[in-house]
């Protein structure tokens, strides 16, 4: 399935600045994975050591997170917009 992965302002910059990036996944986690193959860089930004989505960072499939569904084994579908939300200080 073909996916859109929207790139917030702080990751653009490993990854030459796109905004967002298509990759062929059936899960979340497949196309988190496929996304840090292609742009190594972004590794230590998006996963913990145990390579799981950092706790600060949220994912959503269109407008749900996926903590609400089944996490990166969430499946998609070709079409589908992964948005990735980095974390945001203040208030």
């Amino acid at each position: 399935m073909s996916v859109t992965i929207k790139l917030p302002t702080p990751l653009r910059r490993h990854a030459g600045q796109a905004k967002v990036l298509e990759v062929e996944a059936a899960t979340v986690g497949e196309a988190l994975g496929k996304l840090v193959e292609a742009h190594p860089a972004m590794r230590d930004s998006l996963f913990d050591s145990e390579g799981r989505v950092k706790q600060w960072v949220r994912v959503f499939l269109g407008e749900r997170d996926i903590d609400d569904q089944r996490g990166v084994e969430t499946p998609i579908a070709d079409g589908d917009v992964i948005s990735i939300i980095p974390p945001i200080a203040g208030a």
